[in-house]
């Protein structure tokens, strides 16, 4: 019996319905008062006429609230969702009760009381709520005392939510003490009890009464992202940041997602915005299979791609740790029991059709390949059976199932190949082009260099060697790259998947292209650290600088101002060069790979014919 009371108590929390009920009596009796100036002539007012009409207005309000459901712990008490509910309600209540005084009694109540204590009820019905919100929020205010004191730089939505999370939650580890921002608009603001009490430039007034420094302004460009770390680190204090907006992804802005600054918010890149509704077009309600799903671009696409719902996603790998790594990541936990995780290696074509004729993809993002450069130029074999085999036996069974979009993810060391990695992927691409000129459904690839964090990029092996004190080898001090983060590079294939047609390799835009040494500065200077920097010398068949396009390429941006369209004219007449190669001897296959790739990119079948049939292309 005291189990069905506290629910129904908490569904129907009685102190609300109390106040709702109680505010229409005392509000007309009120207004009475007023009416007759609080003299002799109240004594003349017809009462009892004037608490019917109050009666009735408090029986409507209380019904027209059992409906819109503000007895049943739908919105926070005193939010705007609730005051707009309690508003709609006393609007049909003061409406119904004007109507019951008009055509119900004879004399009527004067209008004057009715509509003085009607407004008088809904002020009362809101100051309560005002009330009881402000003692709730005074009771659950965590203490500062044993808990991570909180700078927060930014009052903008982010900071409101971070502020308000912890303000609200008693359990907090963490209490805000002050917030800055460079708008002098909001100085003096206050965010559930915290105020806005500067600009950056004041943070040494208040970093003394900090622990840490929270960064909550996702779209905070470089240059004030150092100058705040730069300045946290000058008082000592502990720096973390908030995620861009589109890491968010939608979740609500709290203290737990902040991360420690990385090198990418200090690399000057601006946020990425993709067309969301092009892209949900072509994935919500869609089998997508993803390969080389526990990689470090297949396993942010899967996360990615969750977000618009599809039908069903399945993630491809050979590599049952990294299948465990990506179901952590987007299920919370790798106890690898989803029918969803699939353990397979693209080389073999049997298991490839096994696989495309069970899950029936509608959508495929091909992201399994071998890209370590200096060990395709040692193992060229191993490239060619990855990188252009395995493609050829994904590309066929994902055509024999008829998929509606085929999406091979590619690499700038593709255009204008010099190197093992390259020309796999140049041959990898040349495939997609192939198999999609009759097939049904979209064959494209997308093009983009290296993105910050992945496995195999620099930015890992730096800071392995920044930790263990240097040296932090570069291979020439005049050597670029093009670097793009991860989730940029994610959002930008789904886009392309969403705007590529059969013919094209969309190639995507990664700005200026980075020295390497500079960011091998920058990360020393971010980990404070004193290791020097070896020059090491170029690796066999590696670029000084690379390009993004093929030489004669006409790229050509058209839906999305961060994609280029080439539309590729070129191609391969049929697929019996795959076999000849892999019959080739290890010491000469990397040269007949380079000459295959010049002859399909310039001279067309006939030349890669030749090619194959002994005629070097060099």
């Amino acid at each position: 019996m005291n189990e069905q009371y506290e629910r129904l108590r908490l569904k129907f929390p009685l102190p609300v319905i109390a106040t709702d009920a109680l505010s229409w009596l005392p509000a007309f009796f009120v207004a009475g008062l007023l009416r007759s100036e609080v003299s002799q002539a109240a004594l003349e007012i017809a009462w009892s006429r004037v608490f019917a009409v109050a009666a009735v207005g408090a029986v409507v309000q209380l019904a027209c609230g059992l409906y819109l459901g503000i007895y049943q712990g739908r919105w926070q008490v005193a939010g705007f969702e609730e005051t707009l509910a309690v508003c709609i309600s006393w609007t049909v209540a003061a409406g119904v009760a004007v109507l019951f005084n008009v055509l119900a009694l004879s004399p009527r109540v004067p209008t004057s009381i009715v509509g003085l204590g009607a407004v008088s009820a809904l002020l009362l019905m809101v100051a309560v709520r005002m009330t009881w919100r402000l003692v709730r929020e005074a009771q659950n205010r965590p203490d500062p005392e044993g808990r991570t004191r909180v700078l927060v730089f930014g009052a903008g939505e982010a900071g409101q939510s971070v502020i308000k999370a912890m303000m609200t939650d008693p359990d907090s580890p963490h209490v805000p003490v002050a917030v800055l921002d460079d708008n002098q608009g909001l100085q003096g603001r206050r965010i559930n009890g915290v105020t806005v009490r500067g600009t950056r430039e004041d943070m040494g007034k208040f970093a003394s009464q900090a622990d840490l420094l929270l960064i909550a302004v996702p779209s905070s460009d470089a240059e004030v992202t150092e100058d705040l770390v730069r300045r946290g680190r000058k008082f000592g204090l502990e720096i973390r940041i908030m995620p861009s907006t589109s890491e968010l992804l939608g979740m609500l802005a709290t203290i737990d997602l902040a991360r420690p600054v990385e090198i990418t918010d200090l690399m000057g890149r601006p946020e990425v915005a993709i067309d969301r509704s092009s892209v949900a077009a072509v994935l919500t309600g869609k089998v997508v299979l993803v390969t080389g799903a526990g990689g470090s671009i297949g396993s942010e696409l899967c996360r990615q791609i969750l977000s618009y719902s599809p039908r069903r996603l399945v993630m491809l790998d050979r590599d049952e740790t990294a299948l465990q790594g990506v179901q952590l990541s987007v299920k919370g936990h790798g106890l690898l029991d989803d029918e969803n995780l699939v353990l397979a290696n693209i080389r073999d074509a049997a298991r490839m059709t096994e696989v495309f004729d069970d899950v029936r993809p509608d959508v495929v993002f091909h992201a399994a390949a071998l890209k370590h450069l200096p060990l395709l130029e040692s193992h060229p074999r191993e490239g060619l059976l990855t990188n252009v085999l395995g493609t050829r036996n994904v590309l066929t069974a994902a055509k024999a199932v008829g998929v509606d979009r085929f999406v091979n993810v590619s690499t700038d060391k593709a255009a204008n190949p010099t190197s093992v990695l390259g020309t796999t992927k140049r041959l990898a691409e040349a495939l997609t082009l192939w198999f999609g000129k009759d097939a049904p459904g979209e064959y494209l690839s997308v093009r983009f260099g290296n993105v910050l964090g992945s496995r195999g990029s620099v930015l890992p092996a730096f800071e392995k060697q920044i930790a263990a004190g240097g040296p932090v080898t570069v291979t020439h001090p005049d050597v670029t790259r093009y670097f793009m983060s991860i989730p940029e590079a994610s959002r930008l294939v789904l886009q392309s998947a969403a705007i590529g047609k059969t013919g094209e390799t969309l190639v995507l835009d990664m700005g200026e292209p980075v020295k390497i040494v500079d960011l091998a500065r920058m990360l020393i200077a971010h980990h404070r650290s004193d290791a020097e920097i070896v020059f090491t010398g170029l690796r066999p068949n590696e670029k000084l600088h690379e390009v993004l396009g093929h030489e004669g390429e006409v790229m050509s941006t058209r839906e999305h101002n961060r994609i280029w369209h080439t539309d590729a004219s070129v191609w391969v007449n049929d697929l019996n060069w795959i076999d000849q190669l892999l019959a080739e001897k290890p010491g000469e296959l990397a040269a007949k790979l380079m000459d295959l790739s010049t002859a399909v990119s310039d001279g067309g079948p006939d030349r890669a014919n030749a090619v194959l049939a002994g005629e070097s292309d060099r």
